[in-house]
């Protein structure tokens, strides 16, 4: 009764920021992200009759505390699912940094659901597993999916249309994505903390969650259209919107460094010099910056001459969890 998988990050280009419901991790609003291949998680699953708990190893680090239990709520689904009870051993590994505001909790729990569900015989649609990887982590319902990837924030109280859904595979658009790597530790603030906190306590919020669905119909007309200049406006929109309603929490959510600030601005001045580049930033230090094929080579370069930048890694738009 063992099952692996391998599941890829993905990055959100209108982006995710904020819960209707905590407890299913339903967003307030939708988002639209696109999956990165040279990011991924590979898990194991292995349902052993003597444990008597679920236990999570990251990296070979054991893992107990909230991400067990992130994990738990995955598995308690799938076992659902197949009439089963056993406990797991989970073991998972990156090719990346873990918990640093790089997409991890969501690769991670999606390959958790797909790994999951085939040791223990289930044969479910990536819809379906989309809806349960949510539990343990909201982004995670778009990383069982490949290419640019969104995810509907559903109408039903249960959750259960709230799941990510392909919107054009990898080969509709091969762009590239470079994550500049600022800091590899992990963040103070948890994604889930600092939702809770935003929408407590910032002004700005109901602004923030005014400007996502515009921003949507504008980014798919972008990516239809494959208009790099058109999808990078609203990308970047979307960053420094949510970035906004972040910082002016009580108290104030910064997950940026200087050397996150240093990166915008040598973006906007790679573009200026004419090379088609924008930007985003999650829940992190870290700057992504999207590009054409043809611009990576310079913009690759001038990313890692950044002062504070510790390594630069370049993606191509992903594929499916498998």
């Amino acid at each position: 009764m063992r099952g692996h998988a391998r599941a890829s990050a993905n990055f959100a280009l209108v982006k995710y920021w904020g819960k209707r419901d905590a407890a299913l991790n339903l967003p307030a609003r939708g988002s639209l992200s696109v999956t990165v291949d040279a990011l991924y998680t590979e898990t194991t699953v292995i349902f052993e009759p003597d444990l008597a708990a679920d236990c999570l190893s990251v990296d070979g680090r054991p893992r107990p505390g909230a991400a067990t239990l992130r994990a738990s709520r995955v598995l308690d689904l799938i076992r659902a699912a197949a009439g089963a009870s056993l406990r797991a051993r989970v073991l998972s590994k990156n090719s990346f940094p873990y918990g640093a505001g790089l997409a991890s909790s969501a690769s991670s729990m999606a390959a958790l659901s797909l790994a999951a569900a085939r040791a223990l015989g289930l044969d479910l649609s990536l819809e379906r597993l989309s809806v349960i990887a949510r539990h343990g982590s909201g982004s995670a319902a778009r990383s069982l999916h490949g290419g640019y990837v969104l995810w509907r924030e559903g109408t039903r109280a249960d959750g259960e249309d709230a799941h990510g859904s392909q919107l054009h595979p990898p080969e509709h658009w091969p762009l590239r994505v470079l994550v500049a790597l600022v800091d590899a530790g992990e963040k103070d603030t948890s994604s889930s903390q600092g939702m809770q906190e935003t929408a407590r306590s910032s002004p700005l919020y109901a602004g923030w969650l005014d400007s996502v669905n515009p921003d949507l119909e504008a980014a798919q007309l972008a990516l239809a259209a494959r208009d790099l200049a058109a999808l990078g406006e609203v990308m970047e929109r979307s960053c420094l919107t949510m970035h906004a309603a972040m910082m002016s929490a009580r108290p104030g959510l910064l997950y940026w460094r200087a050397a996150t600030v240093a990166l915008i601005h040598r973006v906007r001045a790679l573009r200026a010099e004419g090379l088609g580049v924008y930007f985003t930033i999650d829940a992190g230090p870290h700057v992504k910056a999207l590009c054409a094929p043809k611009d990576e080579a310079a913009v690759r370069a001038a990313l890692e001459a950044t002062p504070g930048v510790t390594r630069v890694i370049a993606c191509g738009v992903g594929g499916p969890a498998r």
